[in-house]
């Protein structure tokens, strides 16, 4: 009886620890480390507004930036590849944010 609940528990760690590795595709990185190309395009689509955070993601075996920026009291964020060419706006960043959180 004692070894099944020390596999159950172990089964469940480890699924728990799979699963948190597998959503960790993302790492912060800093604004001058990157290509010139993808500064272009970020200060650019910023407008002016407060570059919060740069993360390089991999979405699907492509890796990307994702760009959060602070404008008027407001997060919004949008992607750009490895290239500097402009992905597209991601909505409501400061509710993926908190969900992100929520699951750490």
């Amino acid at each position: 009886m004692n070894t099944s609940k020390i596999l159950v528990t172990l089964a469940i760690s480890l699924a728990l620890a799979c699963s948190v590795v597998a959503k960790e595709h993302e790492e912060a990185v800093d604004m001058n480390s990157l290509p010139a190309p993808v500064q272009k395009t970020i200060k650019e689509k910023a407008k002016g507004g407060e570059i919060v955070r740069v993360e390089k993601e991999n979405d699907s075996g492509k890796w990307n930036y994702e760009v959060v920026v602070k404008k008027d009291g407001k997060e919004w964020g949008f992607e750009v590849d490895k290239d500097g060419k402009y992905l597209g706006h991601k909505h409501d960043e400061a509710k993926e944010q908190k969900e992100k959180h929520e699951h750490h």
